[in-house]
């Protein structure tokens, strides 16, 4: 069973890739509905890198929701607009209700938005399967259209502040 999303985001692409390798963007995109924390004893890195591996333990409002393996891997390809990057989390939910899945590939690009490349167009493919995967599908696609509006909400923040103006001899 598939979830897709496809979203102009008002941010540029390299910095929707950076934040797309941010645990702290992660965090930030789930919150304050749910609370992401590393369960490793180092905590989660400043920033995923391909081959990465980092399991994570979801919560909200106290109440634990389980446990969840990032497995991070990036690769690039082109299509008709130019370079697509893609991140591909193919780790596993390890307990509480979605380890009932047998399937989860998460797959995310970021490519120049058409006519606009100051702009990112955002697509999402979440591929679940399992015996519990008809009963999960809808909680999760109404997960992923409040994921979709706070991306929107969100990626304005991810941009760099500009170089500042030279300043004025003068002054």
């Amino acid at each position: 069973m598939r979830i897709l999303q496809k979203l102009v985001l008002e941010v540029d692409p390299d910095a929707a890739w950076r934040a797309l390798h941010s645990p702290a963007a992660l965090a930030e995109l789930y919150g304050p509905l749910l609370r992401v924390e590393s369960m490793a004893s180092e905590g989660l890195p400043t920033r995923w890198t391909d081959g990465a591996d980092a399991p994570v333990r979801y919560s909200s409002f106290g109440m634990g929701l389980g446990a969840h393996l990032i497995s991070v891997h990036d690769r690039t390809t082109t299509d008709a607009r130019g370079e697509v990057r893609i991140l591909r989390d193919c780790g596993i939910p390890l307990t509480g209700p979605l380890a009932s899945l047998d399937v989860w590939d998460h797959q995310m690009a970021v490519a120049p938005a058409p006519g606009d490349p100051t702009r990112t167009l955002w697509r999402e493919r979440l591929v679940i399967g399992g015996l519990a995967a008809p009963a999960l599908w809808g909680p999760l696609w109404a997960m992923w259209q409040w994921r979709g509006a706070r991306l929107k909400r969100l990626a304005p923040t991810w941009a760099f502040d500009p170089e500042p103006a030279d300043p004025d001899p003068a002054q």
